[in-house]
């Protein structure tokens, strides 16, 4: 039995077949998409269990197909690994910001990828197993990975559903970005504190009228109101 579905969405095929070689090794199914819009149309399709997105492609750019694919119920909670040559800050917070899961510089060590990899879809097999937790309007649903604020549903990613998952069980207890990081990630991921700033952010915007459950201590980080 395989160990899940992967997405390659890259233009260069010297890097697909790289990721592709190293992913059967260790038991994935892969399937390629040489630009934007056929990444879309893949994700659609086929619903992997997780795509790995180049920024920079023909056709639609990485950005507007995260955004898509993150906008479409049909997709939305597909986790995504941005992988490409563009280091600088301001576009791993955009990509966050769209939804992305995690990002990856080229160059990258095959075996940083799939350990990334694993760890984001280990947290979505951990969320089954997860009790529900009822706070104010918002209620977390772990074994459904399912988000209500005040009845409706919200879409969160993966990452953005661990993090409201982690604060929301300790509510009224400071959390440093680190202690944050290492409960969302179980320290596989090289991040920074910027990350978790995007992610917070983007949270915010999706529990709307529920964004100020979550709370900005300055200087030590954040917390889940004590309601």
């Amino acid at each position: 039995m395989g160990k899940g579905k992967i997405l390659i969405v890259e233009d260069d095929r010297d890097i697909v077949e790289m990721v592709k070689y190293n992913l059967k090794e260790e038991g994935f199914e892969t399937i390629p998409a040489f630009d934007g819009e056929q990444g879309i149309e893949l994700a659609r399709r086929e619903r992997p269990d997780l795509i790995i997105l180049d920024l920079m492609l023909p056709v639609i750019d990485g950005f507007e197909v995260c955004r898509i694919v993150k906008n479409d119920q049909l997709t939305a909670d597909i986790p995504i690994i941005i992988l490409s040559a563009k280091s600088q800050e301001t576009d791993k917070v955009v990509g966050l910001e769209l939804g992305a899961d995690d990002y990856v510089t080229k160059p990258f060590s095959p075996r940083e990828l799939i350990a990334r990899i694993r760890a984001i879809l280990r947290r979505g097999r951990d969320h089954r197993f997860a009790k529900k937790i009822e706070r104010g309007d918002i209620v977390i649903d772990g074994a459904r990975h399912k988000v209500t604020v005040s009845g409706k549903e919200i879409s969160l990613t993966f990452t953005e559903f661990k993090l409201l998952e982690v604060m929301a069980r300790r509510p009224g207890v400071v959390l440093s970005r680190n202690q944050i990081l290492d409960a969302v990630s179980g320290g596989d991921d090289i991040v920074c504190d910027r990350t978790v700033d995007a992610h917070i952010k983007s949270l915010r915007q999706k529990l709307g009228q529920a964004k100020n459950y979550i709370e900005t201590i300055r200087g030590a980080g954040y917390r889940f109101k004590d309601l």
